[in-house]
């Protein structure tokens, strides 16, 4: 071994004790100007505010957004007596299917709430500063730093634990600074070109009352009355510091009538101010510095790199726990004097869902779980739905909902889906197997299962040939909104989501010892059929349906990504039917996929042991459908033929979705053994990630250099067997033993075994470094 590899080797053990995770400065934004569009602008957040840093005319501009910012007024003329499943079918059957579309497809598109609202927006005017000289976000540290030719500059953050936004500018006149508060256009002209769900309503038809700015000295505040009591806050204020600084600060408050959130931002900003930029800004980067010491990843793929790295800061930007799950747009509601696209709300037949996906692997269990506590905080209205709509006493949730999750109607397809509960439980049940956290699994992760299992026990009937399926079944967006949307057969989007539901319910009694409840769940899973197949072993939508038309929605291959009921790792016949479902969705052409078709095939080629293809499809996404801030805008931004949608309407699950996809490519473990660096490309000879997670909560490390793999750092969180298919390809390597506390306490050559995998018994924190000879 020569000097370089031996360097290399010692660092690598160094990595795997104590973590490298912060990322470089080249992973985050830099432009020689702002922005002229909010889309394209700065992003910053911390999961319940939100900013975005850019330049409106000639003033600079601060969008700034707070996630429960909500219109919750019922939905118009949804909640009529014929609100129900069993309706619905009888209205298929009869083929009189015009009547639910009026009833429960058409008021999304023409009321104008519920929906999500902006907040409002700080301007700055900068023209007496000269040019800019650049625009830099840091992510490492979530900052923004703006420089004009002058000397002038801007740092600005939204603190990472607060619900307050920090600036500061150096090198200006401070005697003579100000800035204004612009709010949102409540009262005025209708614009006649506003409308629709993707281009967004106008904001006058919610029928508010414009709110009141009042400036006192240093301080803006502004207030704003919504539907049924609701009441929103924006407050700024700033103070001199020297002779040519100024620092600020602003914050948005909510208040519902039965829910008081956090104090009034006025008060906020007036405790605040009394602190200062930098004692903040430590603070908030404490915080960032914790995010990114979970984990890291370096790959010699620059743009995946770095579209990597932008990705898993706006996760951290747009999760935490206490604040509302990731909506369509999270902290960052369109800034163009109209409701956001979709109303900005919660889609549940794949949004939130993806958005999700880089929460395991990526090691950031705490800011995933803020995901489950507002299914949980909202149970008792999912029961109350699931009663209503279903006629049962079991657990489902609506495809699209409001903040506390009322269903919104749309195309009910999806949006009054019986399968979307089962979509939920499976990040309850990742979050058990990432975590082996024992409590949430007894009282959090079973229940949910469990309910939802309950649910769909009722709502399946027994066919002709005793095989259970639900009476009349959709694939997601297959058909739109049509009769032909409603399959009479089980789609196999819906029988999958079914299978995993009483596959995990019976998994997981078993595991909590309630063995006839695991007997029980077991037996209904076996009454299912199998899934709908081409002669060409190729998934299909439904018994009668193929594959034929190009599609965004990758409903049908459900069984193969997320849920995993297909594995590559189970044989031949697997693998024969997920070559061949990939290779027909690639026949069949990307015309009408969104930006997040890309990224979800990137996951799909990646548990196919598909590097090259992986890689390849994330390359387009983060080429084609992002926009030079890396938000994902849905449609073909080069006109390059990767889709015939070229609009660019903000959605997030595209760029966590990505996030997964290159995780998928670094580590996999859902099978049972932890497989390192399945599906990376062969041109990839150097790559390194630091503490990725698997289920069985074991924190992973590995090394590859020259195309070899030369280090893998195993360390349990629970305790376990941690079982790993042998990565140093028939070559010599030895296992370094740690105690929980980093002491060495053993080192043993490795065996491989007939089955190719290394099992690594782990007590709770002890680690284990497998190292190339």
């Amino acid at each position: 071994m020569n000097f370089l590899s031996k360097l290399l080797l010692s660092l690598s053990v160094l990595i795997c004790l104590n973590g490298f995770s912060q990322p470089a400065t080249k992973h985050g934004l830099h432009f020689p100007s702002l922005s002229s569009s909010w889309d394209e602008a700065i992003p910053l957040g911390n999961g319940m505010v939100g900013a975005l840093v850019w330049q409106k005319g000639s003033q600079l501009r601060f969008s700034l957004d707070r996630a429960d910012l909500w219109d919750m007024r019922p939905m118009k003329g949804i909640h009529r007596k014929e609100f129900s499943f069993q309706w619905v079918q009888e209205q298929v059957a009869k083929k009189d299917y015009g009547i639910v579309q009026q009833y429960f497809d058409a008021p999304y598109e023409s009321e104008p709430a519920p929906s999500k609202i902006p907040g409002g927006a700080l301007e700055f005017n900068t023209a007496n500063w000269g040019a800019i000289e650049s625009v830099n976000l840091t992510v490492s540290n979530a900052i923004c730093e703006v420089k004009w030719v002058s000397g002038a500059s801007l740092k600005t953050f939204v603190h990472a634990t607060k619900p307050a936004g920090w600036f500061k500018f150096d090198n200006i006149d401070a005697d003579h600074f100000m800035t204004s508060l612009i709010i949102p256009k409540y009262e005025g002209v209708l614009d006649k070109n506003a409308g629709g769900s993707v281009g967004g309503d106008d904001l006058t038809r919610l029928g508010y009352k414009q709110g009141s700015v009042k400036r006192e000295g240093n301080t803006i505040t502004y207030d704003q009355d919504g539907w049924g009591g609701f009441h929103y806050q924006i407050a700024v204020s700033w103070k001199k510091v020297g002779a040519k600084s100024i620092e600020g600060i602003w914050s948005i408050s909510s208040k519902y009538p039965s829910i008081q959130r956090m104090e009034a931002a006025s008060n906020v900003t007036k405790e605040s101010i009394k602190s200062s930029f930098a004692a903040q800004y430590e603070s908030h980067l404490k915080w960032w510095n914790n995010f990114w010491n979970k984990s890291s990843v370096t790959i010699p793929d620059s743009l995946l790199a770095h579209q990597y790295y932008m990705e898993m800061y706006k996760f951290g930007s747009a999760a935490r726990r206490g604040a509302p799950p990731i909506s369509l747009q999270a902290v960052w509601t369109a800034d163009n004097g109209r409701l956001p696209p979709w109303k900005g709300d919660f889609h549940h037949d794949l949004n939130t869902q993806l958005s999700y996906w880089p929460s395991y692997s990526g090691n950031h269990l705490e800011e995933a779980m803020g995901y489950l506590d507002h299914f949980d905080q909202n149970k008792k209205n999912y029961q109350r739905y699931t009663k209503q709509y279903f006629g049962n006493d079991g657990l489902n949730v609506p495809g699209v909902t409001t903040l506390d999750g009322t269903e919104m109607g749309g195309w009910i397809q999806y949006s009054l889906s019986p399968t979307v509960g089962s979509w939920i439980a499976q990040h309850y049940y990742l979050q058990w197997r990432y975590s082996m956290d024992r409590t949430f699994l007894k009282d959090r992760a079973y229940p949910w299962i469990k309910e939802v299992a309950r649910h769909l026990e009722s709502v399946t009937v027994i066919d002709e040939n005793g095989k259970r399926k639900l009476p009349i079944s959709a694939s997601p967006e297959i058909n739109d909104n049509s009769l032909q949307a409603w399959f009479p057969q089980t789609t196999n989007y819906d029988l999958a989501l079914m299978k995993f539901t009483f596959k995990a319910a019976a998994e997981l009694a078993n595991e909590l010892k309630f063995n006839s409840e695991a007997d029980h769940w077991t037996k209904i899973l076996n009454e299912f059929p199998g899934f709908a197949l081409t002669g060409n072993s190729e998934l299909m939508f439904a018994p009668s349906m193929a594959y034929n038309q190009s599609h965004r929605h990758f409903s049908h291959q459900m069984a193969i990504y997320p849920l995993g009921l297909i594995r590559w790792e189970d044989g031949l016949e697997s693998q024969k039917i997920i070559k061949n479902t990939i290779q027909q969705l690639d026949k069949m052409g990307p015309s009408q996929w969104c930006g997040y078709s890309y990224s979800w095939l990137g996951n799909i080629k990646a548990r196919a042991k598909d590097g090259e293809g992986a890689a390849n499809d994330l390359q387009i996404f983060a080429k084609a459908f992002c926009l030079k801030n890396s938000f994902h805008v849905n449609g073909d931004q080069t006109n390059s033929g990767f889709s015939s949608m070229t609009y660019r309407p903000f959605t997030l699950e595209g760029n966590f979705a990505f996030a997964s996809g290159l995780q998928e490519m670094l580590i996999q473990s859902y099978s049972g053994n932890i497989e390192i660096f399945p599906a990376v490309p062969a041109s990839w000879r150097d790559i390194q990630f630091t503490t990725l997670r698997t289920e069985g909560a074991f924190l992973v490390s590995a090394t590859m250099k020259d195309k070899h793999v030369v280090t893998v750092t195993i360390q349990s969180e629970q305790g376990g067997v941690a079982r790993v298919l042998n990565p140093f390809e028939g070559k010599d390597f030895k296992i370094i033993y740690f105690s929980s506390l980093g002491k060495k306490v053993n080192e043993t050559n490795g065996k491989d075994s007939i089955d190719h995998t290394i099992n690594l018994d782990l007590k709770k924190g002890e680690k284990a470094c497998l190292q190339i000879r």
